[in-house]
């Protein structure tokens, strides 16, 4: 993503609004705005960190229903009821994050869905929130004085909240925190081993989606100036995942063109099919998953990746003739231990894998383990750079002119203070470049 992308969609999205549109038009692009922002935060958080999410409209209805309470019972300006769904939505991203992005597999999907649904019979029965019914006569967003109350004007604020995700979200994924976050979906062993912090960047990513879906519902609203919990349910959740993975699932031009084509073409479907097919049966879910799946079929990784990989690569960034050396550490005096393993024990069980083992690396030696298949060689290795935590036993690192011990701390931490590893097994990142 470029800036010349950038500039050239602002234009677009700019010209769009500007055109003489029918009504029916405006609507349909203040919807694709509003998905492509709450799909943006799941190609962030699945498409590049590799966690998948089907709870992301219950962020957008806390979004939704704070304004919406707030604005109407209490009076606020909704722009305070953003402030309150953004705190709100931040405290229990934070705490539902902390529960469930412990969890792998499967589980974690799981565990979106039992909270997706929780959030959507919580607002179906609170009586404050007008239940199943909702809450209607939501007052329409004022800015510097201007009426945004018509959808055209509307449409603007939308896209204009777009653009700057998408800036910001670019930013982020070029950044030294985005290169930590693409290592997460090659697993957490190899990212803490590069000295990442996997637990807090989950959070973090997860967090982030999660308000960008808030600041979604926050505009639906305002636009709609009703709600009630039907767009929050189950079903809205597969859908923004659809759009994500649909677009292309790690590209963030791929959230926009994903919520456009599922936007236009689940609009259309409900349209024509009735007409060709009757209204006797929900025919169109059916056509919509047939198209998906033979468009899945046809562009594995999403559209958007199939339409980059038959356009013109264009390389902004240009490498330096001459660059300035990195810092190097001092050398360590030879003689001196650097490394002490002193009876170190690791047991699986009844399974002793490392039987209390000893040995030494002093300055300026290379030393190397050598042993048949199962003698415990990596699960050494493991114990030494913190993977596994050892039964029993002391590791020590010279830290200055001392030996600390480093067997009770994190893989990161140890990489951070000069032990690295590398891997029986290659573990790549094939998104990422080698620089």
């Amino acid at each position: 993503m470029t800036r010349r992308s950038l500039f050239i969609f602002a234009i677009a999205a700019c010209v769009f609004g500007l055109l003489p549109l029918p009504a029916y038009w405006v609507t349909l692009g203040n919807y694709i705005g509003l998905y492509a922002i709450v799909a943006l935060g799941l190609v962030l958080l699945t498409g590049v960190g590799g966690l998948t999410s089907f709870g992301q409209a219950a962020f957008v209805g806390l979004g939704a229903y704070a304004t919406a309470y707030l604005s109407t019972s209490a009076g606020l300006s909704p722009w305070l009821g953003l402030v309150a769904g953004l705190a709100i939505t931040a405290i229990s991203a934070l705490f539902i994050g902390a529960i469930m992005l412990r969890l792998s597999g499967h589980y974690l999907p799981l565990g979106t869905i039992a909270w997706g649904l929780s959030l959507y019979y919580l607002f179906g029965n609170m009586e404050s929130l007008g239940k199943h019914d909702g809450i209607a006569g939501i007052p329409p967003l004022t800015l510097f004085g201007l009426d945004l109350g018509s959808g055209k004007s509307m449409y603007f604020l939308i896209w204009l909240v777009l653009l700057v995700a998408v800036v910001l979200l670019r930013n982020l994924l070029n950044s030294r925190s985005g290169r930590a976050i693409r290592a997460l979906k090659g697993g957490g062993v190899m990212a803490e081993a590069m000295g990442v912090n996997t637990a807090a960047m989950k959070i973090r990513i997860f967090v982030i989606a999660a308000l960008l879906a808030c600041v979604s519902g926050w505009l639906y609203a305002h636009l709609q100036r009703a709600v009630n919990p039907s767009p929050f349910g189950l079903n809205a959740g597969i859908e923004y995942l659809f759009m994500a993975v649909i677009g292309g699932a790690g590209y963030l031009w791929g959230a926009i063109l994903g919520a456009a084509v599922l936007t236009i073409l689940k609009d259309q479907l409900q349209s024509y099919l009735p007409a060709l097919l009757g209204s006797n049966g929900n025919f169109e879910i059916i056509v919509f998953g047939v198209l998906m799946v033979i468009l899945l079929q046809h562009a594995r990784n999403g559209i958007w990746p199939f339409i980059a990989a038959r356009l013109p690569q264009h390389r902004d960034a240009v490498a330096p003739d001459t660059a300035a050396p990195l810092a190097r550490r001092a050398r360590a005096v030879a003689g001196y231990p650097l490394l002490v393993i002193d009876k170190v024990r690791k047991q699986f069980g009844g399974l002793v894998a490392v039987n209390d083992m000893s040995f030494t690396v002093h300055g300026g030696e290379i030393v190397g383990l050598i042993g048949p298949n199962g003698a415990g060689k990596s699960t050494m290795f493991n114990l030494v750079t913190g993977v596994l935590p050892a039964t029993s036993g002391e590791v020590r690192l010279r830290q200055g002119e001392e030996l600390v011990r480093i067997d009770s701390l994190p893989s990161r931490r140890i990489v951070q203070l000069g032990v690295g590893r590398t891997f029986q097994h290659v573990h790549l990142l094939p998104e990422m470049t080698v620089l």
